[in-house]
């Protein structure tokens, strides 16, 4: 399985431009994947300087509905004719984010796009393929990220915290080996672990993906980060994370899990 990080907040060298967003592309036996899809057309230009064409990917799943995941959507679908599109049923609300230097600011996707006949839309469980498949966390409130605050959605006329219910991840099987791969966990890393475990009665071998222990203001405590890494440890699964974790987030964690966990930016490449 290769995996190529087309979007993140950083990059490896000058030869790939970064940005606020994740776009991950995974060659695997099911097909050519895009997980995401960065906040702009930015993953195109990425992409051509990895060798990858958007043309020829198979399958696109975005992980919720925050213009950081779904912001290259329009550009997609003029640049590919054949993927499916697998966002969740709810992915297409209207959400905002509450910043203390921009007030309030939309965060959600092009509604424009919604109707568009490749989209499927998916609830909690959906099987893409024998080796691909999604699933919704929710109802665990375990180590919840404290950079959730200030992210809303609209009910109707008024303004309410996220449930993140848009939310999904995507596991892909190959060679007897699992990968789960989360865009924020805005649902808390351990709580969507402890729900892929109650699925499949086991832990995965690798996680790949953002934690959302920071944003702009708003850092994770060291105490929920040094329990977290504990908790991250004792599956046994080796991670991989990036975008919304935060650099100095990762810091700590890595010096608890050592090298059980990987930073990813966008450049990188790895193979599973």
């Amino acid at each position: 399985m290769k995996i190529k990080v087309l979007v993140e907040n950083t990059s490896i060298s000058k030869d790939y431009l970064s940005e606020h967003g994740l776009c991950l592309y995974i060659e695997t036996k099911a097909g050519k994947i895009l997980f995401d899809l960065g906040a702009s057309s930015l993953f195109l230009e990425n992409a051509k300087g990895m060798g990858v064409d958007i043309a020829d990917v198979d399958y696109l799943v975005i992980s919720h509905g925050h213009y950081d995941h779904c912001g290259g959507l329009r550009t997609f679908l003029r640049e590919n004719t054949k993927a499916g599109i697998f966002i969740h049923q709810q992915a297409f609300e209207r959400f905002y984010s509450q910043r203390p230097d921009e007030g309030l600011k939309y965060i959600g996707p092009d509604q424009r796009l919604r109707d568009n006949e490749r989209i499927v839309f998916v609830s909690a469980e959906y099987q893409i393929d024998n080796d691909l498949w999604l699933f919704q966390s929710s109802g665990q409130k375990k180590l919840m990220p404290r950079a959730n605050k200030g992210l809303l959605k609209r009910e109707g006329d008024r303004l309410v915290e996220d449930d993140f219910l848009h939310e999904q991840n995507l596991v892909i099987r190959q060679k007897g080996k699992t990968l789960l791969l989360t865009g924020c966990a805005h649902v808390g890393i351990v709580n969507i672990l402890d729900h892929y475990k109650g699925l499949q009665a086991s832990w995965p071998d690798y996680v790949i993906g953002g934690f959302h222990l920071s944003r702009p203001g708003i850092e994770e405590e060291a105490e929920t980060i040094d329990r977290l890494g504990e908790r991250l440890l004792s599956t046994g699964a080796s991670f991989y994370t990036c975008h919304c974790t935060g650099m100095g987030p990762y810091q700590r964690l890595e010096n608890i899990m050592g090298d059980r966990l990987a930073y990813l930016s966008t450049g990188s490449q790895i193979i599973l």
